[in-house]
């Protein structure tokens, strides 16, 4: 999100998070300032291996209420960021297999998993993994759901539901862009009206 405009639409959606990307090899990447949002939407910083001094900082003068950490972040990175008073969310890739066993240490360390789809790019591929996978999901902490989600996916998510995974959010992105950064509002407003049979 970087246009004044799309970001003021979106927001009338009522989103529980809003992210701005802060990776700089990312066709999203923001590097001007954000705006102010409505508390009720969390203000998130997307980030890859960044330096602790670039979130802290960029935490402070963006005024992030969470940070998603795309990387290879260890558990003591995590727990820093943690104490800065931000919500952790750390995102795992997934492609044909994932070895959950691994999350086992970030257990203590981040408030949320995020599952994403294992691409050439950290995040934003566009393109979804096996949801099937997540029958092996051995933990009780809540996660995100992203991957290229559209608005194909919305009887899948109404699925996921009833099931007793705690699936906590849905993390959409390039499936509603007309530009990498430029939300679709009708097509956004469509997926929230069905996904809660509005």
């Amino acid at each position: 999100m970087r246009i004044t405009e799309n970001i003021e639409a979106l927001a009338a959606l009522t989103p529980n998070y809003m992210g701005f990307i802060f990776w700089a090899p990312s066709s999203r990447f923001v590097d001007s300032t954000t705006p102010n949002l409505p508390k009720s939407i969390k203000k998130t910083g997307v980030f890859v291996d960044a330096s602790i001094d670039y979130i802290e900082t960029i935490i402070k003068e963006h005024q992030l209420q969470a940070v998603q950490l795309h990387g290879k972040e260890a558990p003591e990175y995590c727990s820093y960021v943690q104490s800065l008073g931000v919500e952790i969310i750390k995102a795992f890739s997934i492609k044909d297999h994932f070895d959950f066993t691994s999350l086992d240490l970030y257990e203590n360390c981040c408030d949320f998993y995020l599952f994403d789809t294992k691409g050439e790019l950290p995040g934003g591929n566009g393109y979804g993994f096996d949801w099937q996978l997540l029958k092996e999901y051995p933990s009780q902490k809540p996660f995100f759901l992203s991957g290229g989600i559209g608005l194909e996916n919305i009887k899948a998510i109404r699925e996921l539901e009833k099931t007793s995974l705690p699936l906590y959010a849905i993390d959409v992105n390039s499936a509603f862009e007309s530009a990498p950064g430029v939300k679709k509002i009708d097509e956004l407003t469509q997926f929230k009206n069905e996904l809660y049979e509005l």
